[in-house]
């Protein structure tokens, strides 16, 4: 009896797994999609170590995918190193070592609702994206 019990916790896990793994492969897939229509008409420059605070206005977090932010032409995308507990929900609380946004710097998550602390993710480079200049192709 102890064996059939054993068996079907196990497969119940692993269904639910399964179904956690699609779900995630369908927010990743959402979020890539998302990301792309931001981007769009735009090239990838010189991935940056730091983005200065002049450099970050009109943050957006893109769900399970990466934190954008807008300034002028540019469009900064960081793509973290757990974009998977990146949520638009949630609010971003930026851990900064320094007087600039850099790399290893983290961000804590935390519920909307109630400030309840969430997952602390660490940065990785600052992508700028542009738009391409059809007349100079650059």
């Amino acid at each position: 009896m102890k064996r059939i019990a054993t068996l079907a916790f196990v497969s119940a896990l692993a269904s639910a797994t399964g179904a956690t793994a699609q779900d995630d492969d369908k927010r990743n897939a959402k979020g890539e999609a998302e990301l792309a229509k931001i981007l769009e008409d735009r090239v990838a420059g010189e991935p940056q170590r730091c983005l200065a605070e002049t450099k970050r206005r009109n943050l957006e977090i893109v769900d399970g995918t990466a934190i954008v932010w807008r300034d002028g032409d540019t469009i900064w995308v960081n793509r973290t190193r757990s974009p998977q507990f990146l949520d638009d929900f949630d609010l971003p609380v930026f851990k900064i070592f320094g007087n600039d946004l850099c790399r290893l710097d983290q961000v804590e998550m935390r519920d909307r609702t109630g400030g309840v602390p969430g997952p602390v993710i660490g940065l990785a480079d600052f992508v700028p994206y542009r738009t391409v200049d059809s007349d100079t192709g650059a």
